[in-house]
């Protein structure tokens, strides 16, 4: 019987402990999930705002509504602490991640929970008062529009869950 085939998965750089935050730092999330694929070799690390040209660090930045659903956001800007409007370089960073997962062939992605790039059913309402509001940053929609499935950091267990179906009972 043939070894079935073990997808990658694009990850979020920053849950590697890659400093590559607003804040110059990283996020490591320490999990059974995380050190399976990294062992394997099945981590694809990505920062859509790395990628997208912005550099660390950086102010911390908000996504707002803007109403003009063709301003290739959905409808929204990503503004930062200083008041720039970042949206291009967020754009660019989801376009490539999209662009990168498609060609490793990943069908899921692990992304940082409530970042305007990678935050998957919430993210920070553009207050910068750090209420949070139902919604996906630019990056974790973009994946989905794409078909590909994207979990938050913080449901690691359902991300696990959810590679087991995709990889077939019997690759976990």
């Amino acid at each position: 019987m043939p070894t079935p085939t073990l997808s990658p998965v694009l990850i979020s750089a920053c849950l590697l402990g890659r400093p590559v935050r607003f804040d110059g730092r990283g996020a490591t999330r320490p999990h059974p999930l995380i050190d399976r694929l990294q062992a394997t070799g099945r981590l694809i690390p990505l920062c859509p705002e790395i990628a997208g040209g912005l550099p660390t660090p950086r102010p911390p930045a908000e996504i707002v509504p803007t109403g003009h659903v063709t301003d290739g956001a959905g409808g929204r800007a990503v503004i930062d602490a200083t008041g720039a409007d970042v949206t291009a370089a967020f754009a660019t960073g989801a376009a490539l991640a999209v662009e990168t997962a498609r060609r490793a062939g990943a069908r899921l992605a692990l992304l940082k929970a409530r970042s305007p790039s990678c935050g998957a059913g919430l993210v920070y309402d553009g207050s910068f008062s750090g209420r949070l509001i139902a919604g996906h940053g630019l990056t974790a929609a973009a994946l989905t529009a794409a078909g590909i499935i994207v979990c938050a950091d913080d449901d690691l267990d359902r991300a696990a869950r959810l590679l087991a179906e995709l990889d077939g009972d019997n690759a976990w």
